[in-house]
């Protein structure tokens, strides 16, 4: 059970209550989220810039999320993007094996560097000069600093949700979670 009441959409005040009523269903973390007011519809277009409007390669964004969820013990995180992972088209191998860290059977070399980033900033906020010279030889500056962006915002989304104790939807409520919202009025996809 989360620790604080999921807020009544209801009471929203009109723009917000608005915004939220376009997803169907609501995501609990974004249904949480409101009690953020003003800060919701901005902390999703961050969210959806990161998902959705990068150059980043999505299987590279979608292990550092993964690795993210599982450093900091976020269920729900790592419940949702294994989902968004395998929509995506990554094997159940490669998405269990992101809790376990680098591994050269399962991964790239690429792969594990950025598993290696990604712990090195969940750890330590800066990755050691080792491990980004030999990543961002491999990324130019743009996808660099994507996928800091990523880690960060997913451990901040991470420390969000562990910390009201969110709750993962029930089986087959949220299919998707990159789903975009729908517009006023606009019917739900069959």
């Amino acid at each position: 059970m989360a620790r604080a009441p999921y807020p009544d959409i209801e009471t929203l005040p009109d723009e917000l209550r608005t915004f939220v009523q376009r997803f169907d269903p609501l995501m609990n973390v974004f249904h949480m989220l409101a009690h953020t007011g003003p800060a919701l519809p901005h902390f999703m277009r961050l969210g959806n810039a990161i998902l959705f409007k990068g150059r980043l390669d999505p299987e590279l964004r979608e292990i550092a999320i993964l690795r993210v969820g599982h450093l900091l013990g976020a269920s729900y995180e790592v419940h949702q993007h294994r989902i968004v992972s395998r929509n995506i088209g990554m094997d159940e191998a490669r998405i269990a094996a992101v809790e376990h860290g680098e591994d050269d059977l399962v991964f790239s070399e690429l792969e594990n560097l950025v598993i290696r980033f990604t712990d090195e900033v969940v750890a330590s906020v800066r990755a050691s000069d080792a491990t980004w010279n030999a990543l961002s030889a491999r990324l130019d500056t743009g996808r660099m600093a994507e996928l800091t962006l990523a880690v960060g915002f997913y451990s901040m989304v991470s420390a969000f949700l562990e910390n009201f104790e969110v709750e993962i939807e029930p089986e087959g409520v949220v299919e998707d979670p990159m789903k975009r919202p729908r517009k006023a009025g606009e019917a739900r996809p069959t």
